[in-house]
């Protein structure tokens, strides 16, 4: 009987340990048991609020799942989008969970966890526009975030490009007419054009093909490999179906996901 106490002391012992929050040394976080996220908020469905206020989206779900996974608490730390990666050196978060494409210039800078979500740039015009391709972007004015892939894609093609610190400001002016198009996320423009009513089309063709990634300061390898663990359990599990197929209509997740690069 002695031995079955023991036995079941340490089971328990050890069954508080597996629940317990990881320490901020073994995951180099920032603060112990807390993952904190940075977000824009203002970018659907990535990010944005809820009809109660409280923050909602793709990326919401899903890091809060993977903080939820690690035993974590999802912290979000909301900041203006030309201004992450700076917060990020500046150890102000642990991760950017905002819609980043990972590019090969990126990834000098940060590293990202394996992609977690894949779609395309696409061409967002009004409903009667002449623009039905990126062959006619030529001497238009488009807009795109500032710094964003999206701005270097319109330049490419001759367009002169008004950045905006917020896509949705972006959207807004294109149907004020004061722009000629802007380029975005097709995930994001799709739910935009539909759900806010919008008089907008988008082009057929897409501009680039990517998968976005969430960035984590280099030198952080357990936190990436923590992460990475996380969303290959979700997708696997078919919590990360659930999560987001209700927001957009089918599951984004990458087929064959970007693997980190330390």
């Amino acid at each position: 009987m002695k031995f079955k106490s023991i036995a079941f002391a340490l089971a328990a012992i050890a069954a508080v340990a597996a629940k317990a929050p990881a320490s901020a040394a073994d995951l180099e976080l920032l603060e112990a048991g807390k993952l904190q996220v940075a977000t824009e908020g203002t970018f659907p469905p990535f990010s944005m609020r809820a009809p109660d206020g409280s923050l909602d989206g793709l990326e919401i779900r899903v890091m809060t799942e993977v903080a939820k996974r690690l035993n974590l608490t999802y912290t979000p730390v909301l900041i203006k989008w030309d201004s992450l990666l700076v917060g990020l050196q500046a150890d102000q978060y642990d991760v950017i969970s905002a819609s980043m494409d990972i590019t090969a210039e990126r990834q000098k800078k940060v590293t990202f966890a394996n992609g977690w979500l894949e779609s395309g740039g696409r061409i967002v015009v009004q409903a009667d526009s002449p623009i039905k391709s990126a062959a006619d972007l030529k001497g238009k004015t488009v807009g795109a975030l500032v710094s964003s892939t999206f701005a270097k894609i319109a330049e490419d093609k001759g367009a002169t490009v008004k950045g905006y610190k917020a896509e949705s400001d972006a959207m807004q002016d294109l149907v004020n007419g004061n722009i000629d198009a802007t380029i975005t996320d097709s995930i994001a423009g799709a739910y935009a054009i539909k759900n806010a009513h919008m008089p907008l089309a988008m082009t057929d063709d897409f501009v680039s093909r990517i998968q976005k990634g969430f960035a984590i300061k280099k030198g952080k390898p357990e936190l990436v490999k923590a992460i990475n663990k996380a969303l290959a359990d979700i997708v696997a599990d078919g919590t990360y179906a659930k999560l987001t197929v209700d927001l957009i209509g089918f599951d984004p997740a990458p087929k064959e996901p970007i693997q980190s690069v330390e």
